[in-house]
């Protein structure tokens, strides 16, 4: 479905995160690069691994214009993949809102994209088998926790940046997770 093909350094990382993947852990994968570099497709692969194998995806965005921009871009994928997706933000509809939040707990919906929404109380995702954050530099650790406690039992973690982040300060600042 990709009219192109992966680089090599996207088919590196993509091994990498199918190996994690593969564990009995969960993983806890930073993957940084610059902005265009392909971090969004193989976190789409990633997705479509968790998906095959039965289980949720959840992205989380900082911005509403960001996951409306990821939801827009791999909506098309998803669809002709027969893959059922949503997008949560603040500015869903209540109406909408309790029906998505119905789909999500019923895992009717396999790939949902979000902000900050994601994480309020009432979203059950049971069988929640990866979780994406973008611009993870954007929430705090405690966000990112709310979001990995949103399934029945611990998902993988991808969290991506554009922000360089120097070797010895990414192990300070991340060091529970594996970079990519």
């Amino acid at each position: 479905k990709l009219s192109f093909e992966l680089t090599g350094a996207q088919r590196r990382v993509l091994g990498e995160i199918e190996q994690d993947m593969a564990r009995s852990q969960p993983m806890q994968r930073l993957v940084q690069g610059d902005v265009g570099s392909g971090k969004t497709m193989v976190a789409w692969l990633a997705s479509l691994q968790a998906i095959d194998n039965g289980y949720q995806a959840l992205w989380m965005a900082p911005t509403e214009i960001l996951a409306e921009q990821h939801y827009r871009n791999l909506k098309e994928f998803a669809d002709d993949l027969r893959i059922p997706s949503a997008l949560l933000t603040a500015a869903t509809p209540a109406k909408e809102k309790r029906a998505l939040l119905q789909a999500i707990e019923r895992a009717d919906v396999a790939f949902v994209v979000g902000t900050h929404a994601l994480i309020q109380q009432e979203v059950h995702a049971p069988r929640m088998g990866l979780g994406v954050i973008d611009e993870q530099h954007r929430f705090g650790v405690m966000q990112r926790m709310k979001l990995m406690k949103k399934g029945a039992a611990e998902p993988d973690t991808l969290v991506m940046t554009a922000t360089p982040i120097p070797r010895t300060l990414a192990l300070t600042m991340y060091g529970d997770l594996d970079t990519s």
